[in-house]
């Protein structure tokens, strides 16, 4: 009987998606050239490992060998709509989603224990371990005492989704006015021209799903161009937190079409280096989302929306 393929080892799988991740935040277009060292110094990481997930993505067709020139990107990573197949995943990582799925859907409890989850899911100790140890890395939970685990509070009901935007009214402005802060310019704009296909679809072909993933990518590279390290980390890991199913505030298409545009004009704000507008603009954004009441937007503060002048670059 022919053995089961070895599934890839984690980190080649995560620096798989990084690298799907950099070439869609920079706007790569398909075709365009991966040159290893280039890739390495995006993702932090040395040659070697970049190499292997290279190969990963080359046999899921989503980039190509040229005997030449190196890889290439073979997927069109600028469409909403292209579908990519998945990469695969290694069984710790399967564990993790399952584990997750299960918290936020209550099924298993904010306490849990090695022992209690080898039973539940019938994956060995070790695998149970790294799962367990990949989510503590992602900020999901942490070590209690004795063997137990604790999962960290995330924003799925209303009282923590409110103190969730506190939270973020305070640190966001803060991330964008320290001194220093630097926007990735290629991928703003890629983000930019990501948000405005979507805004120009019509109602009924708006997608949700595509929204949280542009929303998620805006505020963690808002998070990311700060400066000040204590205040990416920490919005760095709230934002992995608001991944978790159930998270994401539910809201009229007509709400999320104007977040949108608030995301696009608190992007342009960014590149004029006009900060102190850009953090007003993100108070405000943070504000209306709160709310959850589209019919805000036309009193008082959310009007600065479309009617800041622009300076003259």
């Amino acid at each position: 009987m022919q053995a089961a393929a070895r599934k890839p080892r984690t980190n080649h799988l995560d620096l798989a998606q990084s690298i799907l991740d950099v070439a869609r935040q920079r706007g790569f277009k398909q075709g365009a050239r991966l040159p290893e060292q280039q890739i390495a110094s995006l993702c932090k990481v040395s040659r070697t490992p970049v190499r292997a997930a290279l190969r990963l993505l080359a046999d899921r067709g989503l980039v190509e060998r040229d005997p030449e020139a190196g890889y290439r990107l073979a997927a069109d990573l600028s469409s909403q709509q292209a579908a990519l197949p998945d990469l695969p995943t290694a069984e710790e990582d399967d564990l993790a989603e399952a584990v997750l799925r299960d918290r936020a859907a209550r099924r298993l409890d904010e306490t849990v224990t090695v022992s209690g989850l080898v039973r539940r899911y019938g994956f060995s100790r070790g695998t149970v371990l790294k799962a367990l140890k990949r989510l503590a890395d992602e900020s999901f939970i942490e070590r209690a005492p004795g063997q137990s685990w604790l999962f960290r509070p995330a924003p799925d009901a209303p009282d923590a989704l409110a103190e969730s935007y506190d939270f973020r009214l305070v640190l966001e402005p803060a991330a964008i006015l320290a001194p220093g802060f630097q926007l990735d310019g290629d991928r703003a704009s890629a983000l930019r021209d990501a948000m405005e296909a979507l805004l120009a679809l019509p109602d009924p072909s708006f997608d949700t799903r595509e929204f949280q993933r542009l929303d998620l990518e805006f505020h963690a590279m808002v998070a990311e161009g700060s400066a000040n390290r204590f205040l990416a980390e920490a919005l760095a890991g709230h934002h992995r937190l608001r991944r978790l199913p159930g998270t994401i505030p539910g809201a009229s298409v007509f709400r999320l079409r104007q977040s949108m545009r608030e995301h696009v004009e608190i992007i342009e704000q960014l590149e004029a280096r006009q900060f102190e507008i850009a953090a007003d603009l993100m108070r405000v954004h943070l504000r209306l989302s709160r709310s959850q009441r589209p019919r805000a937007a036309n009193r008082g503060a959310p009007a600065l929306f479309g009617k800041i002048r622009r300076p003259v670059r």
